[in-house]
């Protein structure tokens, strides 16, 4: 049992991962206070969720739907981050807010949809599926402290610039976590 137990933590930290990088890049901007919690519930429901919907729909639909899912994920990353760097050069006023909004819906979206691959074999690791989704939702919530934490200095640091940073961080974030799936690293 305690092998099954590592599996799960494995799992939640390896979700936690593109949460992490993409609340760097939202916190380059700098986030209310308020809207850290609001940020953390966000992509903690969205994990969760997925997770439940991939365990719903079954091994078939995994084996069609989960690659695919992943790839999805990894490029509405590379669209917002994209997105997010046309839109600092342009100096406008209206920036795509990650925060709240349609913006973290596309935000949580995006890192939610590997869960859903994840979802169709979860239920096979051993582990009751309350406790296996407390964990990815307990390990998402400090992925979220942490990358909003660690942007909001890196965003104190770059000023004028953070939207580029933080859209350049979810670019590269897509793309690596693409990468890696691909070749089938970690």
């Amino acid at each position: 049992m305690t092998l099954a137990f590592l599996r799960v933590a494995l799992l939640a930290v390896s979700l936690a991962l593109d949460v992490f990088a993409v609340s760097i890049g939202v916190g380059v901007r700098g986030v209310p206070a308020g809207a850290k919690f609001r940020i953390g519930a966000a992509f903690a429901a969205a994990e969760v969720s997925m997770n439940l919907i991939g365990a719903g729909l079954g091994a078939l639909a995994g084996k069609m739907l989960g690659d695919v899912a992943g790839y999805l994920g990894f490029a509405a990353l590379v669209g917002v981050g994209t997105y997010m760097v046309i839109e600092t050069l342009r100096e406008s006023d209206g920036q795509f807010d990650l925060s709240r909004g349609f913006g973290l819906f596309v935000a949580s979206l995006s890192i939610s949809l590997d869960s859903l691959g994840v979802g169709f074999s979860i239920v096979y690791i051993g582990v009751p599926l309350p406790i296996t989704l407390t964990a990815i939702a307990v390990a998402s919530i400090a992925a979220t402290t942490l990358g909003l934490a660690f942007g909001r200095v890196l965003g104190k640091r770059a000023e004028e610039r953070a939207g580029i940073i933080g859209g350049v961080a979810l670019i590269a974030t897509g793309l690596l976590f693409a990468a890696l799936k691909y070749f089938k690293i970690g």
